[in-house]
């Protein structure tokens, strides 16, 4: 059985690693491409705005607010699946 506590932390800490690496891929991009990835997150993140550091933090705070119940509920299933 999964524990929901540390499955939970591991999902949110997943998570936030690829917004980081997210974040420096696009800081990386250039042309039509910068501006796509850039409203990507516009689209995703309510009130993210690109190269401000509180939008950043916003982010990153929306982020794992959401992949907490999900990596609960995958925790869930997977025990759940189990009895």
């Amino acid at each position: 059985m999964l524990s929901y506590k540390q499955y939970i932390q591991k999902f949110v800490l997943g998570t936030e690693f690829f917004y980081v690496l997210c974040m420096v891929y696009g800081a990386l991009l250039s042309g039509q491409a910068a501006e796509l990835h850039r409203q990507l997150f516009a689209v995703t993140v309510p009130g993210f705005v690109w190269g401000s550091v509180l939008s950043f933090l916003w982010g990153a705070l929306f982020l794992g607010i959401w992949a907490a119940p999900i990596g609960w509920y995958v925790a869930w299933m997977h025990n759940s699946s189990l009895k």
